[in-house]
Protein backbone atom coordinates (compact mmCIF):
# COMPACT_ATOMS: atom_id res chain seq x y z
CA UNK A 1 0.00 0.00 0.00
CA UNK A 2 2.81 2.65 0.73
CA UNK A 3 4.37 2.08 -3.20
CA UNK A 4 0.70 2.56 -4.45
CA UNK A 5 0.52 5.76 -2.12
CA UNK A 6 3.70 7.08 -3.16
CA UNK A 7 3.07 6.62 -6.63
CA UNK A 8 -0.24 8.18 -6.76
CA UNK A 9 1.24 11.27 -4.61
CA UNK A 10 4.24 11.20 -7.15
CA UNK A 11 1.62 11.22 -10.70
CA UNK A 12 0.05 14.61 -9.11
CA UNK A 13 3.52 16.40 -9.05
CA UNK A 14 2.95 16.87 -13.32
CA UNK A 15 -0.56 18.00 -12.45
CA UNK A 16 -0.20 20.79 -9.86
CA UNK A 17 2.79 22.01 -12.09
CA UNK A 18 -0.27 22.25 -14.53
CA UNK A 19 -2.47 23.63 -12.31
CA UNK A 20 0.46 26.45 -11.14
CA UNK A 21 0.85 27.13 -14.79
CA UNK A 22 -2.32 28.10 -16.11
CA UNK A 23 -3.55 29.69 -12.76
CA UNK A 24 -0.84 31.89 -13.26
CA UNK A 25 -1.76 32.45 -16.90
CA UNK A 26 -5.29 33.60 -16.33
CA UNK A 27 -3.96 37.04 -15.60
CA UNK A 28 -1.77 37.29 -18.36
CA UNK A 29 -4.67 35.87 -21.17
CA UNK A 30 -6.84 39.24 -20.34
CA UNK A 31 -6.75 41.15 -23.42
CA UNK A 32 -4.26 44.50 -22.93
CA UNK A 33 -2.91 46.12 -20.44
CA UNK A 34 -3.30 43.52 -17.14
CA UNK A 35 -3.10 46.86 -14.56
CA UNK A 36 -5.26 49.00 -17.09
CA UNK A 37 -8.00 46.19 -17.02
CA UNK A 38 -7.83 46.34 -13.26
CA UNK A 39 -7.74 50.35 -12.51
CA UNK A 40 -10.22 50.89 -15.50
CA UNK A 41 -9.71 53.39 -18.31
CA UNK A 42 -9.65 56.47 -16.82
CA UNK A 43 -6.59 55.69 -14.80
CA UNK A 44 -3.82 57.73 -14.65
CA UNK A 45 -0.83 56.86 -16.71
CA UNK A 46 1.10 56.40 -13.42
CA UNK A 47 -1.54 54.65 -11.46
CA UNK A 48 -1.32 51.64 -14.23
CA UNK A 49 2.54 52.26 -13.52
CA UNK A 50 2.85 51.75 -10.04
CA UNK A 51 -0.06 48.98 -10.16
CA UNK A 52 2.49 47.14 -12.94
CA UNK A 53 5.56 47.21 -10.56
CA UNK A 54 3.03 46.33 -7.37
CA UNK A 55 2.20 42.93 -9.93
CA UNK A 56 5.45 42.67 -11.21
CA UNK A 57 4.29 42.73 -14.90
CA UNK A 58 7.85 44.56 -15.62
CA UNK A 59 9.52 41.78 -15.10
CA UNK A 60 10.00 38.57 -17.69
CA UNK A 61 6.89 36.03 -17.90
CA UNK A 62 9.61 33.33 -16.55
CA UNK A 63 10.99 35.49 -13.54
CA UNK A 64 7.16 36.18 -12.56
CA UNK A 65 5.85 32.76 -12.64
CA UNK A 66 9.11 31.84 -10.17
CA UNK A 67 8.69 34.47 -8.12
CA UNK A 68 5.02 33.84 -7.72
CA UNK A 69 5.53 30.00 -7.42
CA UNK A 70 8.25 30.84 -4.42
CA UNK A 71 5.65 32.97 -2.69
CA UNK A 72 2.76 29.95 -2.89
CA UNK A 73 5.06 27.60 -1.57
CA UNK A 74 6.02 30.00 1.89
CA UNK A 75 2.24 30.03 1.59
CA UNK A 76 1.71 33.80 0.41
CA UNK A 77 -1.26 33.95 -1.94
CA UNK A 78 -0.47 38.01 -2.25
CA UNK A 79 -3.14 40.58 -1.48
CA UNK A 80 -6.57 41.04 -2.47
CA UNK A 81 -6.37 44.07 -5.03
CA UNK A 82 -10.03 45.25 -3.47
CA UNK A 83 -9.73 45.03 0.03
CA UNK A 84 -5.42 44.82 0.73
CA UNK A 85 -6.08 41.51 2.60
CA UNK A 86 -3.93 38.88 2.79
CA UNK A 87 -5.77 36.25 0.11
CA UNK A 88 -4.66 33.31 2.28
CA UNK A 89 -6.87 34.93 5.39
CA UNK A 90 -9.52 35.41 2.86
CA UNK A 91 -9.48 31.79 1.64
CA UNK A 92 -9.02 30.72 5.51
CA UNK A 93 -12.25 32.26 6.37
CA UNK A 94 -14.58 30.81 3.37
CA UNK A 95 -13.40 27.99 2.72
CA UNK A 96 -14.36 26.14 5.54
CA UNK A 97 -17.95 27.49 5.28
CA UNK A 98 -17.68 25.26 1.84
CA UNK A 99 -16.02 22.71 3.11
CA UNK A 100 -18.73 22.08 5.86
CA UNK A 101 -21.75 22.38 3.16
CA UNK A 102 -19.86 20.14 0.75
CA UNK A 103 -19.44 17.25 3.70
CA UNK A 104 -22.77 17.76 4.90
CA UNK A 105 -24.58 17.71 1.54
CA UNK A 106 -22.47 13.91 0.46
CA UNK A 107 -23.23 12.58 4.33
CA UNK A 108 -26.81 13.87 3.73
CA UNK A 109 -26.83 12.05 0.25
CA UNK A 110 -24.82 8.31 1.51
CA UNK A 111 -27.25 8.18 4.27
CA UNK A 112 -30.26 8.29 1.42
CA UNK A 113 -28.78 7.00 -1.77
CA UNK A 114 -27.06 3.97 -0.06
CA UNK A 115 -29.53 1.45 1.67
CA UNK A 116 -32.47 2.54 -0.90
CA UNK A 117 -30.14 1.77 -3.63
CA UNK A 118 -29.62 -1.58 -1.91
CA UNK A 119 -32.84 -1.98 -1.30
CA UNK A 120 -33.76 -1.52 -5.28
CA UNK A 121 -31.02 -3.52 -6.23
CA UNK A 122 -32.61 -6.53 -3.88
CA UNK A 123 -36.30 -5.97 -4.97
CA UNK A 124 -35.50 -5.22 -8.66
CA UNK A 125 -38.92 -4.76 -10.35
CA UNK A 126 -41.15 -4.30 -7.47
CA UNK A 127 -42.47 -2.39 -5.60
CA UNK A 128 -39.46 -0.99 -3.14
CA UNK A 129 -37.44 -0.56 -6.60
CA UNK A 130 -40.60 1.35 -8.31
CA UNK A 131 -40.54 3.67 -5.74
CA UNK A 132 -36.76 4.26 -5.73
CA UNK A 133 -36.61 4.44 -9.50
CA UNK A 134 -39.30 7.56 -9.11
CA UNK A 135 -37.70 9.27 -6.36
CA UNK A 136 -34.70 9.32 -8.43
CA UNK A 137 -36.10 10.80 -11.53
CA UNK A 138 -37.93 13.04 -8.64
CA UNK A 139 -34.41 14.36 -7.45
CA UNK A 140 -33.20 14.63 -10.57
CA UNK A 141 -35.67 16.61 -12.12
CA UNK A 142 -35.38 19.43 -9.19
CA UNK A 143 -33.21 22.28 -9.63
CA UNK A 144 -31.67 22.70 -6.28
CA UNK A 145 -31.88 26.69 -6.70
CA UNK A 146 -35.43 26.28 -7.16
CA UNK A 147 -35.80 24.00 -4.68
CA UNK A 148 -33.14 26.01 -2.23
CA UNK A 149 -35.82 29.04 -2.91
CA UNK A 150 -38.92 26.54 -2.34
CA UNK A 151 -37.40 25.72 1.00
CA UNK A 152 -36.65 29.12 1.99
CA UNK A 153 -40.25 30.32 1.18
CA UNK A 154 -41.69 27.95 3.38
CA UNK A 155 -39.79 26.86 6.42
CA UNK A 156 -38.10 30.88 6.62
CA UNK A 157 -41.50 32.96 5.36
CA UNK A 158 -44.35 31.07 6.03
CA UNK A 159 -43.25 28.94 9.02
CA UNK A 160 -40.79 31.08 10.37
CA UNK A 161 -38.97 27.42 11.74
CA UNK A 162 -34.98 27.95 10.37
CA UNK A 163 -33.24 31.61 9.73
CA UNK A 164 -33.42 33.18 6.22
CA UNK A 165 -30.08 33.52 6.00
CA UNK A 166 -26.36 33.77 7.85
CA UNK A 167 -24.30 31.18 9.04
CA UNK A 168 -22.94 30.34 12.70
CA UNK A 169 -19.59 28.83 12.95
CA UNK A 170 -19.81 25.22 14.21
CA UNK A 171 -16.95 26.00 17.15
CA UNK A 172 -19.22 29.21 17.76
CA UNK A 173 -22.43 27.48 18.71
CA UNK A 174 -23.42 23.77 17.39
CA UNK A 175 -27.74 23.94 17.27
CA UNK A 176 -27.53 27.27 15.46
CA UNK A 177 -24.68 26.17 13.12
CA UNK A 178 -27.10 22.99 12.32
CA UNK A 179 -29.87 25.83 12.06
CA UNK A 180 -28.23 27.71 9.39
CA UNK A 181 -26.75 24.86 7.18
CA UNK A 182 -29.73 22.11 7.39
CA UNK A 183 -31.57 24.07 4.16
CA UNK A 184 -28.65 24.92 2.35
CA UNK A 185 -27.78 20.82 2.44
CA UNK A 186 -31.03 19.76 2.25
CA UNK A 187 -31.55 21.80 -1.30
CA UNK A 188 -28.17 20.15 -2.64
CA UNK A 189 -28.48 17.41 -1.15
CA UNK A 190 -31.79 15.40 -2.61
CA UNK A 191 -30.02 15.62 -6.05
CA UNK A 192 -26.75 14.80 -5.07
CA UNK A 193 -28.28 11.58 -3.17
CA UNK A 194 -30.43 10.87 -6.51
CA UNK A 195 -27.63 10.57 -8.74
CA UNK A 196 -25.59 8.21 -5.56
CA UNK A 197 -29.05 6.03 -5.32
CA UNK A 198 -28.78 5.49 -9.40
CA UNK A 199 -25.32 4.30 -9.34
CA UNK A 200 -25.59 2.55 -6.16
CA UNK A 201 -28.34 0.96 -7.89
CA UNK A 202 -27.14 0.12 -10.96
CA UNK A 203 -23.66 -1.45 -9.96
CA UNK A 204 -25.00 -3.58 -7.31
CA UNK A 205 -27.85 -5.12 -9.74
CA UNK A 206 -24.82 -6.01 -12.34
CA UNK A 207 -22.76 -7.28 -9.26
CA UNK A 208 -25.32 -9.63 -7.83
CA UNK A 209 -25.73 -11.47 -11.62
CA UNK A 210 -22.32 -12.02 -11.65
CA UNK A 211 -21.15 -15.70 -11.45
CA UNK A 212 -19.42 -15.70 -8.05
CA UNK A 213 -22.74 -14.45 -6.74
CA UNK A 214 -24.73 -17.44 -7.49
CA UNK A 215 -21.59 -19.76 -6.67
CA UNK A 216 -21.92 -18.58 -3.36
CA UNK A 217 -25.56 -18.70 -2.87
CA UNK A 218 -25.30 -22.23 -4.55
CA UNK A 219 -22.78 -23.14 -1.59
CA UNK A 220 -26.02 -22.17 0.68
CA UNK A 221 -24.31 -19.20 1.97
CA UNK A 222 -27.03 -16.73 3.51
CA UNK A 223 -28.62 -13.98 1.45
CA UNK A 224 -27.53 -10.80 3.48
CA UNK A 225 -23.74 -12.33 3.64
CA UNK A 226 -23.77 -12.82 -0.07
CA UNK A 227 -24.92 -8.67 -0.30
CA UNK A 228 -22.86 -7.07 2.38
CA UNK A 229 -19.84 -9.54 2.31
CA UNK A 230 -19.42 -10.09 -1.45
CA UNK A 231 -21.78 -8.17 -3.99
CA UNK A 232 -21.21 -4.84 -2.41
CA UNK A 233 -17.75 -4.72 -1.92
CA UNK A 234 -17.37 -5.30 -5.63
CA UNK A 235 -20.23 -2.89 -6.46
CA UNK A 236 -18.57 -0.41 -4.28
CA UNK A 237 -15.57 0.97 -7.17
CA UNK A 238 -18.20 2.80 -9.24
CA UNK A 239 -19.93 4.00 -6.36
CA UNK A 240 -16.77 5.44 -5.16
CA UNK A 241 -15.60 7.25 -8.62
CA UNK A 242 -18.96 8.68 -8.46
CA UNK A 243 -18.89 9.75 -4.77
CA UNK A 244 -15.40 11.52 -5.82
CA UNK A 245 -16.81 13.46 -8.33
CA UNK A 246 -19.76 14.16 -6.55
CA UNK A 247 -17.79 15.75 -3.55
CA UNK A 248 -15.30 17.48 -6.14
CA UNK A 249 -17.69 19.39 -7.89
CA UNK A 250 -19.68 20.26 -4.93
CA UNK A 251 -16.02 21.89 -3.48
CA UNK A 252 -16.48 24.06 -6.43
CA UNK A 253 -19.92 24.48 -7.66
CA UNK A 254 -21.85 25.25 -4.30
CA UNK A 255 -21.96 28.95 -4.85
CA UNK A 256 -25.64 29.11 -6.69
CA UNK A 257 -26.77 27.77 -2.88
CA UNK A 258 -24.03 29.27 -1.25
CA UNK A 259 -26.05 33.13 -2.92
CA UNK A 260 -29.59 31.84 -2.45
CA UNK A 261 -28.60 31.49 1.84
CA UNK A 262 -26.00 34.08 1.99
CA UNK A 263 -23.51 31.50 3.04
CA UNK A 264 -19.92 33.30 3.51
CA UNK A 265 -18.64 30.50 1.34
CA UNK A 266 -15.46 30.20 -0.95
CA UNK A 267 -17.48 30.40 -4.39
CA UNK A 268 -19.15 33.32 -3.60
CA UNK A 269 -15.35 34.53 -2.94
CA UNK A 270 -14.34 33.72 -5.79
CA UNK A 271 -17.14 35.19 -8.00
CA UNK A 272 -17.00 38.17 -6.00
CA UNK A 273 -13.51 38.56 -7.29
CA UNK A 274 -14.25 37.89 -10.58
CA UNK A 275 -17.08 40.36 -10.71
CA UNK A 276 -14.86 42.94 -9.45
CA UNK A 277 -11.70 41.62 -11.40
CA UNK A 278 -9.41 41.29 -8.16
CA UNK A 279 -6.88 39.09 -9.54
CA UNK A 280 -4.52 38.04 -7.26
CA UNK A 281 -7.97 36.73 -4.91
CA UNK A 282 -9.10 34.84 -8.60
CA UNK A 283 -5.47 33.28 -8.63
CA UNK A 284 -5.24 32.30 -5.26
CA UNK A 285 -8.71 31.16 -5.26
CA UNK A 286 -8.36 29.05 -8.47
CA UNK A 287 -5.05 27.06 -6.80
CA UNK A 288 -6.98 25.95 -3.92
CA UNK A 289 -10.21 24.97 -6.11
CA UNK A 290 -7.68 23.13 -8.01
CA UNK A 291 -5.63 21.79 -5.18
CA UNK A 292 -9.02 20.48 -3.32
CA UNK A 293 -9.54 18.73 -6.63
CA UNK A 294 -6.69 17.17 -6.64
CA UNK A 295 -6.70 15.93 -3.36
CA UNK A 296 -10.27 14.25 -3.84
CA UNK A 297 -9.25 12.47 -6.65
CA UNK A 298 -6.17 11.30 -4.69
CA UNK A 299 -8.47 9.69 -1.90
CA UNK A 300 -10.54 8.51 -4.41
CA UNK A 301 -7.82 6.46 -5.88
CA UNK A 302 -6.74 5.60 -2.44
CA UNK A 303 -10.42 4.35 -1.75
CA UNK A 304 -9.90 1.77 -4.89
CA UNK A 305 -6.64 -0.03 -3.28
CA UNK A 306 -8.91 -0.45 -0.19
CA UNK A 307 -11.93 -1.45 -1.49
CA UNK A 308 -10.48 -3.69 -4.19
CA UNK A 309 -6.59 -4.71 -3.76
CA UNK A 310 -6.34 -5.93 -7.38
CA UNK A 311 -6.24 -2.35 -8.43
CA UNK A 312 -3.04 -1.60 -6.12
CA UNK A 313 -1.44 -4.72 -7.82
CA UNK A 314 -2.66 -3.87 -11.41
CA UNK A 315 -1.28 -0.31 -10.96
CA UNK A 316 2.28 -1.35 -10.25
CA UNK A 317 2.36 -2.64 -6.44
CA UNK A 318 2.95 -6.66 -6.00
Amino acid sequence: MGSFLARRILLTLPVLFLVSVMVFSLIHLIPGDPARVILGQDATPGAVAALREQLGLNKPLIVQYLDWVGNVLHGNLGLSLSNQIAVATLIGQRLPVTIELAIGTFLFAVIIALPLGILSAIKRGKFADLVAAFATSLGLSIPPFWLGIMLLLAFTVRFHIFPSSGYVPLTQNVGQNLQSMFLPVLATGIREAAVLLRMTRASLAEVLDADFVRTARAKGIRGYRVILRHALKNALVPVITQSGLQIAGLLGGLVITETIFSLPGFGSLLVNAIFSRDYTTIQGSALVAALLVILVNLATDLCYGFIDPRIRITRGEG
